[in-house]
C-alpha cells in the first residue's frame, strides 16, 4: 500500500531493494541480478536519497526493510 509520503521508486530500484533485503550481501545481490556491486550500491544510495526526500530516512538495511514493509513492497511472509 503506497502512502502519500512514499518515494517514487523505479521498478529496478524496487527489484534491487527487495533482493538486498533477501540476500546476505551486496555481492550476492550483484550475482543474482547480474549487475556490478557498485551498481547495487548506486541503486541503494538513490533509494535512500528518495526516502530522505520524503522525510523518511532509511540509513540501514533494517530501516530499508521497515520502509518496504510500510509501503507494501514486501510482506512479512515473504521474508
Amino acid at each position: 500500500m503506497k502512502t502519500a509520503d512514499s518515494p517514487s521508486l523505479s521498478r529496478r530500484e524496487v527489484q534491487v531493494l527487495l533482493t538486498w533485503i533477501r540476500c546476505d550481501s551486496k555481492a550476492e545481490v550483484s550475482r543474482e541480478l547480474y549487475i556490478a556491486e557498485g551498481t547495487v550500491n548506486t541503486h541503494l544510495a538513490r533509494i535512500r536519497g528518495k526516502y530522505d526526500g520524503v522525510g523518511r530516512t532509511a540509513p540501514t538495511k533494517m530501516a530499508l526493510l521497515a520502509r518496504a514493509l510500510q509501503d507494501g513492497l514486501i510482506g512479512i511472509d515473504e521474508l
